[in-house]
């Protein structure tokens, strides 16, 4: 193949990945009216489970009642960002949800609500230990989103031995 044919495919290519990004992004959106759609729940639902493991409740009924709990500060806090970092993260959220984007920057195979805890751990350790900043800023974007909302709520804390704040 010559340079300039390989050049020609390589920016044709780029513009057909940006166009259909693009297009991704606005019909399923990570973020809705400054609450999560169903993918951002699904991606950040997927990344509690792993993240939380050894946290949460073993049994199913009440590890499913504090991941629901989780996904309702998430939105809290999503309504609290500010518009760019609402954009942000939605993008990431949107991009993350595609089989593509959870494949490429996840490095993630099954669906997000099909994977196992241990296949979601080790596909968060590999963002985090990226080469690309990119990766390692989108786990630590989850990440931090997914501990602050969990642990903000006073029932995590006697877990961690914090008797709460001090009255004053």
């Amino acid at each position: 193949m010559q340079r300039r044919n390989l050049l020609k495919l390589g920016v044709g290519s780029a513009a057909v990945l940006v166009l259909a990004g693009s297009t991704l992004a606005w019909l399923q959106p990570g973020l809705q009216s400054g609450a999560m759609s169903a993918v951002g729940r699904e991606v950040f639902g997927a990344v509690g489970r792993a993240v939380l493991d050894k946290s949460l409740p073993q049994a199913d009924g009440p590890r499913q009642t504090a991941l629901n709990g989780l996904l309702g500060r998430i939105d809290t806090l999503v309504q609290a960002l500010p518009p760019h970092a609402q954009n942000e993260l939605s993008q990431l959220l949107s991009l993350l949800g595609s089989s593509a984007g959870r494949r490429l920057l996840a490095g993630l195979g099954p669906a997000w609500q099909d994977a196992s805890v241990a296949h979601l751990q080790q596909a968060l350790q590999g963002m985090r230990l990226s080469s690309l900043a990119l990766r390692r800023q989108a786990y630590a974007a989850l990440h931090d989103i997914v501990m602050g909302a969990y642990f903000v709520d006073a029932a995590s804390w006697p877990m961690l031995g914090y008797p709460g704040p001090v009255k004053i």
